[in-house]
């Protein structure tokens, strides 16, 4: 975790906070933040599928769509977005067409899996995965906080 600031870590914790809040208002458990290069706070999202029955509101789907949409692809190459939980192929591929050039995830989706068991909602393609086919790069970084983040799944499933 050598390329992981402090700062990263707490935005992170954020994120994994986002994801209790989520649950308490009735959605899964998932949430993501977006900052700038000097780790200015963007945007921030939640998980909102059940409450807004939406199957595309994920956490950070809801953050691309909410941020600001006149920030440059300058400013977006050099942005973090954090997410409690990695990405999955949908987030992945927002995340890239969205420009934004980092990605932090505190738990891996090979843990929440084996945790969740067998469910026919799951799609076994890690974030790494899907942006290494991108012809742009995005630096993928996680799992970094993993105990911290499965907690807001303890009793979910």
């Amino acid at each position: 975790m050598s390329d992981v600031s402090e700062q990263d870590l707490n935005h992170a914790r954020r994120a994994i906070a986002l994801s209790h809040s989520a649950r308490q208002a009735g959605n899964r458990p998932f949430g993501a933040v977006l900052a700038d290069a000097s780790g200015q706070v963007l945007a921030e999202a939640e998980n909102n599928q059940i409450t807004e029955q939406d199957c595309t509101g994920h956490a950070e789907t809801v953050l691309l769509r909410q941020m600001d949409k006149g920030l440059s692809l300058d400013t977006l190459k050099d942005c973090t977005l954090y997410a409690s939980t990695e990405p999955c192929p949908m987030c992945s591929g927002a995340i890239f067409w969205s420009g934004v050039g980092r990605l932090i995830y505190a738990l891996g989706s090979d843990r929440l899996y084996n945790f969740q068991g067998e469910s026919p909602f799951q799609l076994h393609l890690s974030s790494r995965e899907v942006l290494k086919h991108g012809k742009r790069s995005v630096e993928v970084i996680g799992p970094v906080l993993e105990d911290e983040a499965l907690a807001a799944f303890e009793g979910f499933f």
